[in-house]
């Protein structure tokens, strides 16, 4: 596979290579513990054995997210589309920040705090074992964070990127996206991340600092039939 196609199902490519360790597996399918994230790891082109695999994981009634599903069954309901982007690292110049701390278990409450805010996207109680995020605080309070998420092989995915509306305009979350790029190049991988497509805002940021655009996945929320 090459170094751009594991980009193409990143929740496959990390469940079935560096995060093999958090994946629970039924049949074809694997997820991430639902404390830790809402995606799952579905074959690139699903057909019905696959669709019964998800069923029997989640169970009757179950929601999931899936990035570009194909083939989803006629009786499954879905929720929501959320159309998205998926930036990958052109030119990415990553910089350690003084301020920036690594956060940990401990910081959870504030983290899940922050996230309802700010919504970044999905964010759960055991995210943060995913990888390495960093914050920053004002007189001991957490008012920005990133941090990793996915892990396809060879690269990172940067996630929960969001600051405290009081602290916005400051720099805050370009400063720690740069800290957290520059942690993922320190061992030898590639950055990548996601954005909602209606967040223009970000996605000219991101690509000023030397993201650009590969591909335009739609993340669907569906639901599996009660019987």
């Amino acid at each position: 596979m090459g170094a751009f196609e594991v980009l193409d199902n990143p929740s496959w490519s990390s469940l079935t290579g560096p995060h093999a360790g958090f994946a629970e597996r039924h049949g074809q399918v694997l997820r991430y513990p639902v404390d830790m994230s809402p995606f799952l790891g579905v074959p690139s082109e699903p057909g019905p054995e696959a669709w019964a695999d998800v069923a029997g994981l989640v169970g009757p009634g179950g929601t999931v997210v899936i990035a570009a599903p194909s083939g989803v069954p006629e009786d499954w309901t879905v929720l929501d589309i959320t159309p998205g982007v998926q930036l990958v690292d052109d030119g990415v110049e990553g910089a350690e920040d003084p301020e920036a701390v690594v956060l940990t278990g401990a910081d959870v409450p504030e983290m899940l705090e922050l996230v309802a805010r700010t919504r970044p996207g999905p964010f759960l109680k055991r995210t943060v074992e995913m990888g390495t995020y960093l914050g920053i605080r004002r007189e001991g309070r957490l008012v920005a964070m990133a941090g990793e998420r996915m892990h396809p092989p060879g690269w990172t995915e940067i996630s929960a990127v969001c600051t405290d509306a009081e602290f916005r305009g400051q720099g805050l979350g370009t400063r720690l996206v740069l800290a957290v790029v520059a942690r993922i190049r320190a061992r030898g991988d590639r950055p990548f991340l996601h954005a909602a497509a209606s967040n223009t805002g970000a996605i000219r940021l991101y690509e000023s600092l030397g993201f650009r655009l590969r591909m335009r996945p739609d993340f669907v929320a569906l639901r599996v039939p009660e019987a």
